[in-house]
């Protein structure tokens, strides 16, 4: 006679990051299935992080352990704020505590700015080489979904998401109050949200516990799936 284990099926949202879908996280779906109950809610529909976090709690079981990549990471510290009690472990993937430094603000307002005069065609292949490993790129498995992701999520979801981004609070100082397991997970090539980015969540975090993945850029879900789906597991079957 077999007995479940002690976290077996427990709820885990995946929060996915800027122009990304369920398809980013399709490894740990597919792998995590025996341990987790897992949902991807949408993060296309609200232009704040707070209603973002809002709309996620909205449809979220009573207790849930929560994993999110760069973007996804800003609404989970959003998501700690507005009910923290909610939570039972953390994972954060590719992400920042800091707000936008002036030159990403910039950036983001100009490409905000051309999509919105209807310039947008999803990612293309230029921006995709900022996005994931020079190796990456034009593997089909991981660029091919890239380029495929942006395109479904669309334009209008674009516009919404980065008003959201460039609006979102330094959450800096909330990092010594999350008390919860952490996991922190980046590309050592990530060159959107850097490794030191990570360093200084752990360093904040009691107990955090970082993984830099090699060859690899901001999207370490899929970039380098079987690392991130292992990691997770070992995660959620910690004892809290």
């Amino acid at each position: 006679m077999t007995h479940p284990t002690p976290h077996a099926g427990q709820p885990l949202l995946l929060l996915p990051g800027l122009l990304c879908d369920r398809a980013l996280w399709a490894h740990q779906i597919e792998n995590l299935s025996d341990i987790a109950d897992m949902k991807v809610p949408d993060l296309t529909g609200h232009d704040t992080i707070g209603a973002l976090a809002a709309s996620v709690l909205d449809n979220a079981p009573d207790r849930f352990a929560l994993a999110g990549l760069s973007m996804g990471g800003y609404v989970a510290f959003e998501i700690l704020r507005q009910a923290p009690q909610r939570v039972t472990r953390l994972c954060l993937c590719d992400t920042s505590a800091r707000p936008d430094t002036d030159e990403q603000r910039r950036r983001r307002e100009a490409m905000l700015k051309l999509a919105r005069i209807g310039k947008f065609r999803g990612m293309s292949p230029r921006l995709l080489a900022t996005q994931v490993h020079p190796d990456h790129v034009e593997v089909p498995e991981i660029g091919g979904v890239v380029l495929a992701m942006t395109a479904r999520v669309g334009r209008d979801a674009f516009c919404r998401q980065q008003a959201a981004i460039l609006s979102r609070p330094d959450s800096r100082p909330d990092l010594p109050g999350i008390k919860v397991p952490t996991l922190i997970i980046v590309g050592a090539d990530d060159a959107q949200t850097p490794p030191d980015r990570s360093r200084e969540i752990m360093q904040a975090v009691t107990g955090a516990h970082l993984h830099i993945l090699p060859r690899c850029g901001h999207l370490s879900p899929l970039e380098q799936p079987k690392a991130v789906t292992a990691l997770i597991r070992d995660w959620l079957s910690a004892a809290v």
